[in-house]
């Protein structure tokens, strides 16, 4: 049965709360026989269909494949679902010249189109400590399109009125339950609670943690942070200092070389997946018709 428009917002809206990726996919044309019609819509995270309808099990395959992709490289596609691709790539108003094809996995003469465009979560910003310099990373932020998370012991919400998110505490175990993994994060504690901070920052998972700190501070920290069991690896992937050599001074332009430093990490990295993605879609490109016939 298809979802209603208002039933998909809301499940939108609940998605997007809890910053997990999906794919709206709508069905754009079918060809008898088919249970879906077009029109209908479906909200499809990497685990399978969530809400809504866009047909019956033969094309989920097909689907949950595409979906994963999306959600890699974060690039809307078209996917056209036929018993037979080469035939139907034939067939009068056909779009396969712009859509990705995959057999259809069961023995239905049907076809359908779909088109698939992933909502991604934008990456948040995290930072760690209460000083000058998280000041203005939580005011610069957002100008860049990145919502900021700031965790500190008794933050006041006030002095930092551009987060999105406040966190008066920096317990480990009680922020790594309010903050999704995978963010990135810049521990500007500036000698207050900075061991702390760096355990907080650790627990949480994150994609880069930058430490707005001396070299020799840094490592020290490190130091402290490996006696008491930290894993090396994740200790050692610090960033220190944090942010680009641009000879700052207040924490203005301390906050703004970082900010240099964590868009280029962004950047690279949603290239890096793209790539990534684009090298596995032509490595399988002689058998992705039916990579989902199983």
């Amino acid at each position: 049965m298809s979802a209603t428009s208002t039933d998909l917002f809301a499940a939108a809206q609940r998605l997007q709360q809890l910053g997990e990726p999906y794919a709206l996919v709508s069905v754009v044309r079918t060809q008898a026989p088919t249970s879906a019609r077009a029109g209908d819509k479906a909200l499809v995270t990497s685990s399978g269909i969530l809400h809504g309808w866009i047909g019956g099990g033969c094309a989920q395959p097909a689907v949950l494949h595409a979906v994963r992709q999306a959600l890699q490289d974060g690039r809307a596609r078209l996917i056209r679902i036929a018993p037979d691709v080469a035939d139907a790539a034939r067939e009068p108003n056909s779009s396969s010249d712009e859509a990705d094809e995959f057999d259809m996995s069961c023995h239905s003469a049907g076809t359908i189109e779909l088109f698939i465009d992933p909502i991604l979560p934008p990456t948040r910003l995290v930072v760690v400590g209460d000083s000058p310099v998280a000041v203005a990373l939580a005011g610069l932020a957002p100008r860049i399109g990145l919502p900021v998370t700031v965790v500190a012991s008794g933050a006041d919400a006030e002095r930092f009125a551009e987060a999105s998110q406040v966190i008066d505490t920096d317990d480990p175990a009680v922020v790594a339950t309010q903050v999704a993994a995978g963010s990135l994060v810049v521990v500007a504690t500036q000698g207050r609670r900075d061991l702390q901070g760096l355990r907080t920052a650790l627990a949480l998972k994150a994609l880069k943690i930058w430490l707005v700190a001396s070299a020799r501070k840094a490592e020290a920290l490190r130091e402290l942070l490996i006696a008491a069991r930290h894993d090396p690896r994740e200790v050692n992937a610090i960033i220190a200092p944090a942010g680009q050599p641009i000879g700052a001074q207040t924490p203005e332009e301390i906050a703004l070389s970082v900010l240099a430093a964590v868009v280029a990490a962004r950047r690279t990295r949603r290239e890096a997946s793209a790539d990534i993605t684009a090298a596995e879609a032509a490595a399988s490109t002689p058998t992705a018709a039916k990579c989902c016939n199983h």
